[in-house]
């Protein structure tokens, strides 16, 4: 297992659900060693992935992963990448 896949569909109304998932998705992939998380916020408005964005900006979660990048063929798409020694 080398990515995670966190679909935001379903709880894109439920600001606490949102930050849950990610934190769990963080926690499970640091505590397995895995890569790469791929988050799903879908396309719309853009206002979700503004969401994850400022998510992932938090000094306590943006000092856990090595980068972030956005799908460049899915706008609705993002990746957060680990590095682990």
């Amino acid at each position: 297992m080398s990515r995670i896949k966190v679909d935001l569909h379903d709880i894109y109304n439920n600001s606490f659900a949102i930050d849950k998932a990610l934190n769990n998705a963080f926690e499970e992939a640091i505590a397995n060693k895995i890569t790469e998380i791929e988050i799903i916020p879908g396309k719309g408005s853009g206002q979700l992935k503004k969401k994850v964005q400022r998510f992932l900006q938090q000094p306590h979660i943006k000092s856990k992963f090595h980068r972030m990048e956005n799908d460049s063929k899915n706008f609705g798409r993002l990746f957060v990448y680990f590095k682990y020694k």
